[in-house]
C-alpha cells in the first residue's frame, strides 16, 4: 500500500464510488471500476480487493430491490454458474499475475463486444417477438457469467445480457441481479481465501475504500431515475475499452 503513488489512490476511490454506484442504480458499470482496480493492482490482488468491496454495494443492492427477485430464474442459472466458478477457481491457482491480467482484459473486451453487438440486433428485433429462454441459454450465461466473476469480478456485463436475452422487466431484473450477485460473491469468499488473496493489505485497502463505496451507493439510489442511462453507457463503455487495452498491452 505504501508504493501507492497519489494518482494510484484517486483511481482506487473512484473505483470505489463507481462500484456502489453500479449496485444501486447503473448494472454493468461495475466493469470500469474492474478495469480501474485491475490497472493499479496486481490482478489477482485486485480481483480479491475488489470482491469484499462488491459485497459492501450488495448490501445496499439489495436493501433497495430485494422483494423483485425472480428465485426461478437464479435456480436454472445454478448449476451452471457453479461450475463456471470451479472454472474460474482453477485458472486463478494455476495462472500467474500476466495471465490474468490479460484474461481481464480479453474477457472485458469480448463483453462489450457482445453487448454492442446485442444491443444492435434488439434494436433491430421486433418488440413482440417472443423471448428467448431454455437450458442451453441459461447454461451458456451461466458457465459463463460464473468463470468470469471469479476470474475478474466481470460477471456483470454476462448476466445482464442474459436478462436482456430473456426480456426480463426492469425491476425483476434489479432484483434477480442483487440476489444474484450477492450470493456469487458471498460463495467466492473461502475459494479467494484458499489462494492466500485476503492479505493484511487487501483488508486494509478494502476498509480505507468501503466508505467511498457507501457514500457511491446512497448517492445511486438518490439518482436511479434521473441519470441519463444511455449517455453513461458510453461512457462506461469508451472508458472499458481504453482500460482493457492497457491491460492487454
Amino acid at each position: 500500500m505504501t508504493d501507492l503513488s497519489a494518482w494510484a489512490w484517486a483511481a482506487l476511490g473512484l473505483a470505489a464510488v463507481i462500484t456502489g454506484l453500479s449496485k444501486a442504480a447503473i448494472p454493468g458499470g461495475s466493469t470500469l471500476a474492474v478495469v480501474l482496480f485491475a490497472a493499479v493492482l496486481p490482478a489477482r490482488t485486485s480481483t480479491a480487493a475488489m470482491l469484499l468491496l462488491f459485497i459492501v454495494g450488495d448490501v445496499f443492492a439489495l436493501i433497495a430491490y430485494r422483494r423483485h427477485a425472480h428465485w426461478p430464474t437464479l435456480l436454472r442459472l445454478a448449476p451452471a454458474v457453479i461450475a463456471g466458478l470451479l472454472v474460474g477457481f482453477a485458472f486463478l491457482a494455476l495462472a500467474g499475475d500476466g495471465l490474468v491480467r490479460r484474461a481481464v482484459g480479453v474477457i472485458l473486451l469480448v463483453m462489450i463486444a457482445i453487448t454492442l453487438w446485442r444491443r444492435r440486433r434488439e434494436d433491430r428485433r421486433d418488440a413482440a417477438a417472443a423471448p428467448r429462454s431454455g437450458i442451453l441459454l441459461s447454461s451458456t450465461y451461466g458457465a459463463l457469467g460464473g468463470f468470469t466473476t471469479m476470474v475478474a469480478n466481470a460477471g456483470g456485463p454476462v448476466m445482464s445480457m442474459y436478462f436482456l436475452a430473456t426480456r426480463t422487466q426492469v425491476q425483476v431484473f434489479l432484483g434477480t441481479s442483487a440476489w444474484f450477485f450477492a450470493i456469487v460473491n458471498l460463495v467466492k469468499v473461502p475459494f479467494l481465501a484458499g489462494l492466500g488473496l485476503f492479505t493484511p493489505s487487501v483488508l486494509l485497502m478494502d476498509l480505507i475504500l468501503a466508505p467511498l463505496v457507501v457514500v457511491g451507493a446512497l448517492v445511486g439510489l438518490r439518482i436511479a431515475r434521473r441519470i441519463p442511462q444511455a449517455l453513461f453507457d458510453r461512457l462506461v463503455i469508451a472508458l472499458t475499452v481504453v482500460g482493457s487495452v492497457y491491460l492487454l498491452f
